[in-house]
């Protein structure tokens, strides 16, 4: 089956650096196959027949932590989770939104509903989140690196760890991921 690996925070600012062939060996190494990464932040496109995606995650991480000597957090989606994020993005129905400006952050759980409401009653100016299961949706009125609802916030109020993409990415992801798609009939 198809996967897609997300990876917080790799080769941002001089920090947790790896080059994508290195990552695409490392996973290789570990019995992946038909790995494909997608720009320098860790979006990785993936087959396996490992069916646990807590097994998958895990195995990730720790063959990071072997081979470059730091954690990232790693989350594993599905093609049809990714598909179905954006299908639920409840801004991307508003036409008088920036489409640059639509984000998502993939939760590693369900936020509980009174961190929920502690993050959506945050003062954030016009800046507009709903959440839908494991997604937080985003739209930055006046972009990301100018608000204050940062992903490092949203994992504070949420209690939970999250990393974030934008709607190119996603975008992009599913188009890679388009014939596994097809040939589950999602």
């Amino acid at each position: 089956m198809t996967y897609i690996a997300l990876l917080r925070g790799i080769n941002v600012s001089g920090h947790k650096i790896i080059k994508m062939e290195l990552l695409r060996k490392m996973l290789e190494n570990l019995n992946f196959e038909n790995v494909r990464t997608y720009i320098q932040s860790g979006n990785v496109v993936f087959k396996t027949s490992v069916s646990s995606i807590s097994e998958i995650e895990k195995r990730i991480k720790d063959g990071i932590q072997n081979e470059f000597g730091f954690e990232v957090y790693v989350k594993v989606l599905t093609p049809k989770e990714l598909n179905e994020s954006l299908d639920k993005n409840p801004f991307l129905k508003d036409d008088s939104l920036d489409l640059k400006q639509h984000y998502f952050a993939f939760l590693d759980q369900i936020p509980i509903a009174e961190n929920w409401e502690i993050l959506k009653n945050l003062d954030l100016g016009r800046e507009k989140i709903e959440v839908d299961g494991k997604v937080l949706f985003v739209h930055y009125t006046n972009g990301a690196g100018k608000s204050k609802l940062s992903n490092s916030l949203i994992e504070s109020k949420l209690k939970l760890k999250s990393t974030m993409r934008n709607l190119n990415t996603v975008h992009k992801l599913i188009e890679m991921t388009k014939s596994e798609l097809n040939e589950s009939g999602a």
